[in-house]
């Protein structure tokens, strides 16, 4: 029986698994408590009340939701790239970068969870430009940039061969 040897793209599969795992999770934390997630908006305004306006429960409620669909979307095509990785004429070396740093757009939905997490107690303008969450956007899209260069470079340019 032939084998698929997933080495070379296993870090890559795993932040890809593991942010399709965190978006499920966050719909099924939504199914089950999302009451939940609005106490929590509405307390950090109760407490917060000059960093935000009567649009911040829904803004801040809808960071939570662009966060579960980034996240599951994302984890979705970045599996699809990770196999044309994995099935590419890379050398492993390059297949290990490619498919690691298209895993690592797993961080963008993350900055979308963190704007939600920060939003009641700092205001959504101060959450949306905090260095964690543009960090975890530059990292993210960044990574899927220089994954897809690899990628593109490879099938389209027969760069990077073994």
């Amino acid at each position: 029986m032939n084998s698929i040897d997933l080495s070379p793209v296993k870090i890559g599969l795993f932040l890809a698994l593991l942010l399709l795992f965190f978006g499920l999770s966050m719909g099924i934390g939504f199914g089950i408590a999302e009451d939940s997630f609005k106490d929590f908006i509405a307390q950090g305004i109760a407490t917060y009340p000059d960093v935000h306006d009567d649009k911040s429960a829904s803004k801040i409620w809808r960071y939570a939701q662009r966060a579960h669909f980034h996240a599951t979307g994302i984890s979705a095509f970045s599996l699809v790239l990770i196999l044309l990785v994995l099935f590419s004429s890379l050398k492993d070396r390059m297949k290990t970068i490619a498919s690691t740093a298209i895993g690592l757009v797993g961080l963008y939905p993350l900055a979308w969870f963190t704007m939600f997490i920060l939003s009641p107690t700092i205001g959504r303008s101060a959450a949306h430009h905090h260095i964690i969450t543009e960090i975890l956007t530059y990292v993210g899209t960044g990574g899927l940039l220089v994954g897809l260069a690899i990628l593109f470079s490879n099938l389209f340019l027969g760069l990077f061969q073994k």
